[in-house]
């Protein structure tokens, strides 16, 4: 195999995709006449034929680099397997069409500014599918049939569907990456395409943002700290006369409350000031009909109010679709949670909706606190970049809101 010629275009495609470079040259060749063109297995090696390296030009070889390596950064393998066992995909031609349906995610970022366009590279629009999506959005779009005959010869190798093929060397092979080292390769890369995001396209700015933080079931950690918090001890618990406690009989004369079980109750604060765009609160309306789900679907015991500088009448919750969020102005939620816990009957757990651009309590108050925070791309405050809102105190359940 002519290895100059297959490095050159190694370093060709460094130059071209330079927020790349540490994949790329993580990648390990390995020469094998079983591979259609260039394959990766998941453990970072690179399988190569011969003939391929032969017939093509050093410019086409470093997009095929690119295409290699960005299956790998992506996870595509990881991906294909959880795909295949939440649908229960089977075949090998289920995982061609996930390997078809990586090339459409990949593609419109491999090639173009440096690198030549392959002839035979595979485009959403060679299929009839809009750009821009993602691997399991396109599995969704399109079936094998007549259109993807002429892509039956695709094999970019067990890193891009997550099927082992005959020739990988496994994970006992020689020159693979462990997990730690893989991972730290694709940190390298994440953190350079932020350092200097106006570089990369986006589809590779967005893989950074989530490489560097990664997506949370958010909504599912939003109800499973209201549940938390709402079923700890002594919550929702108090003592009542009405039925005395069945100890009083060993003191006569002497009437002891027992204790009794209340139904919950949760007041929900919302954040409306100016710094709050409009699609959140859209979201944290979204959000109390969660939280009415995660307290038994009992509307008349969630509470909400809205709250800028100033606290809002708390209403009762009717119907999350029809409420008025009145604010717009500045910022100060510890009125707005004050003004909660005066309620009669008062909240055994108050919940706050918000970007965080608050003061708190400097107390913790005489119930549980859960904080819904809404995630910030920019900078926290426009009027002064350089002004960081202080955090949650830390005795508040905080869960970050996508």
């Amino acid at each position: 195999m002519d290895l100059e010629k297959l490095f050159t275009a190694r370093l060709y495609a460094a130059r071209a995709r330079p927020y790349l470079a540490t994949a790329l040259f993580a990648l390990h060749p390995v020469e094998s006449r079983s591979v259609p063109t260039m394959a990766v297995d998941r453990h970072w090696r690179c399988y190569v034929s011969p003939a391929f390296v032969a017939r093509t030009p050093v410019e086409e070889l470093a997009g095929v680099w690119v295409h290699e390596v960005s299956h790998l950064l992506r996870d595509h393998h990881g991906r294909s397997d959880r795909v295949a066992r939440q649908r229960e995909l089977t075949g090998r031609g289920e995982r061609l069409r996930m390997n078809i349906a990586a090339d459409m995610e990949i593609n419109d970022d491999v090639y173009g500014d440096g690198l030549a366009w392959p002839e035979d590279a595979v485009r959403p629009k060679t299929l009839g599918l809009p750009e821009g999506e993602l691997m399991e959005d396109y599995l969704r779009m399109f079936r094998l049939g007549p259109y993807t005959q002429g892509l039956v010869w695709l094999d970019c190798g067990s890193g891009a569907d997550g099927l082992d093929r005959e020739w990988d060397l496994g994970p006992e092979g020689a020159d693979g990456l462990g997990d730690h080292e893989r991972e730290a390769v694709r940190f390298r890369v994440a953190q350079g395409i932020n350092a200097r995001p106006g570089n990369a396209p986006k589809g590779w700015r967005r893989w950074a943002e989530e490489a560097f933080h990664p997506p949370q079931p958010w909504r599912e950690l939003l109800g499973t700290a209201i549940r938390s918090a709402v079923s700890g001890p002594g919550v929702g618990e108090d003592h009542t006369y009405g039925r005395p406690s069945r100890r009083s009989a060993g003191l006569p004369g002497v009437v002891l409350p027992s204790l009794r079980r209340r139904p919950l109750r949760v007041s929900v604060v919302i954040d409306t000031s100016g710094s709050v765009s409009d699609a959140e609160l859209g979201s944290a309306l979204l959000e109390v009909s969660a939280i009415v789900r995660a307290v038994g679907g009992r509307r008349d015991l969630v509470g909400v109010l809205s709250c800028d500088a100033a606290a809002r009448v708390v209403r009762p919750l009717c119907r999350a679709e029809g409420m008025t969020l009145v604010g717009g102005g500045g910022t100060d939620l510890r009125a707005g949670i004050a003004r909660a816990l005066r309620t009669s009957p008062r909240p055994d757990v108050v919940v706050v909706l918000t970007d965080g651009q608050t003061p708190w309590p400097r107390e913790r108050p005489a119930c549980r606190m859960v904080v819904g925070l809404f995630s910030r791309v920019g900078p926290p405050d426009e009027s002064d970049p350089v002004h960081v809102p202080d955090r949650p105190p830390s005795w508040a359940r905080v869960v970050d809101i996508g």
